[in-house]
């Protein structure tokens, strides 16, 4: 993939850089970065555009490759996170407006009627796929790939919400409700970005590019799994809210572990045929397997706290079936976790290596102090009350009880393209 016009062999100073950026709760894939093109140049492109469409088209480009190259090694920096906004700023507020800013320039080029949709070549600097850069002659390759990073710069803002500060005398604070809250309307909007990307903009892609030109990056797989992730994301916050609230039930605490399970099924399932290899691209797919097998011991653990509600054998039997698959589940998601933290992104395709490290809030740093306690506990229960020996239950995979099947509640945010920029608008 990335075939056209791609330069293996050339990476860019971003995507060498080596570095750490500490303590994250959002996984970011390595940010895309625009990469000049001598194809802008300042005179009309063609009889259907404009002189000054044009130039506008490359002065609002030139202005984005400038910030979103200082964005990407501003988030390379240990200290990134100190001097971040409260609202999720650093410099990524004012690239994102750039990037809303310069879209309806570009949907000139693809406006109706329109024969310049390939007349210009677009360069990009990839992190997921093996090519250092991959560059098109398509103005909706353009599009996807400023959507796709739109979308990567929300997540980096959730991230900044949801990471506690560290205080001058080393001490984490504790993250507001009100962050949380705010990060979970961030990761709407990321995927409301991916959603428009996957159902507008892909398919005006000619087949032949969309399966021979574009990049890993901007695959429909990888698209739709970053999508999922800021769903799953997202109701993992929810399921943290919850947790802290005294009046959120059970019911309501296994529905939304039983949303995030479908949520993180979906990305996982997205992105697993596809040819990912070192460097960002196996890091992502082994944070998405590890957040599915974290997200159905979550699942479990409530289901078995339901079940075990019920007054018969069978019920508690099988609320013990059900506990003891979370705490496997449990341990399978510390091994992929463990998976994760030892892959390194730090090759030539690498912007910056990381360690994801579980915040200091949220649903799992609670669950891991709950499950084993729990299924410890109801299986000695269940074993003085039934007398028997063959409550344990050593095959979660072959006894646990199917969880209950809930739609997801929440939605991306739709996003709607502006509508282009013409010589007369």
């Amino acid at each position: 993939m990335g075939c056209f016009n791609s330069k293996p062999n050339d990476a860019g100073a971003i995507r060498r850089r080596p570095g750490s950026i500490g303590e994250v709760a959002v996984f970011v894939p390595g940010l895309r970065v625009p990469e000049s093109s001598d194809e802008l140049p300042l005179q009309p492109l063609g009889d259907g555009l404009p002189r000054r469409l044009t130039e506008r088209l490359a002065a609002l480009r030139n202005r984005i490759i400038v910030m979103a190259t200082h964005e990407a090694l501003y988030m390379t920096k240990p200290t990134w996170r100190i001097t971040i906004t409260q609202h999720g700023g650093s410099k990524s507020a004012d690239l994102l407006q750039a990037l809303e800013d310069y879209l309806p320039t570009l949907l000139g080029l693809v406006k109706n009627g329109s024969e310049l949709e390939d007349k210009v070549q677009f360069a990009w600097m990839n992190q997921e796929d093996d090519a250092e850069d991959t560059s098109m002659p398509s103005a909706w390759y353009e599009v996807l790939s400023v959507l796709h990073l739109m979308a990567l710069l929300r997540l980096s803002q959730a991230n900044s919400l949801l990471v506690p500060k560290t205080s001058i005398e080393g001490y984490h604070a504790k993250v507001s409700e009100e962050n949380k809250r705010a990060s979970v309307e961030i990761f709407l909007k990321a995927a409301g970005y991916l959603e428009c990307a996957i159902q507008h903009v892909l398919p005006k892609i000619s087949p032949e590019k969309r399966w021979k030109g574009l990049p890993v990056d901007l695959a429909e797989g990888i698209l739709k799994a970053i999508c999922m992730q800021a769903l799953g994301q997202a109701i993992d916050v929810q399921l943290g809210l919850a947790i802290d609230s005294p009046k959120a039930t059970l019911a309501v605490k296994r529905r939304l572990a039983c949303e995030m399970v479908k949520c993180w099924q979906q990305a996982h399932e997205s992105i697993s045929d596809l040819p990912l290899l070192d460097g960002w691209a196996e890091k992502h797919r082994l944070f998405v397997t590890w957040k599915h097998i974290e997200a159905k011991a979550a699942a479990y653990y409530y289901h078995g706290l339901i079940l075990d509600e019920g007054n018969s054998e069978k019920s508690h039997r099988t609320a013990v079936a059900a506990l003891q698959s979370a705490e496997e589940l449990l341990k399978e998601s510390k091994a992929a976790c463990e998976a994760f933290h030892a892959a390194s992104p730090v090759s030539r395709r690498a912007i910056h290596s990381f360690q994801i490290s579980p915040p200091l809030w949220g649903s799992m740093r609670y669950l891991q102090e709950k499950i084993h306690k729990e299924s410890s506990c109801k299986v000695r229960i269940n074993k003085d009350l039934y007398n028997k020996d063959n409550i344990i239950i050593h095959d979660h995979a072959d006894s646990a009880p199917p969880l209950p099947d809930f739609a997801v509640a929440l939605k991306p945010d739709e996003y709607r393209l502006p509508p282009p920029l013409t010589d007369t608008n």
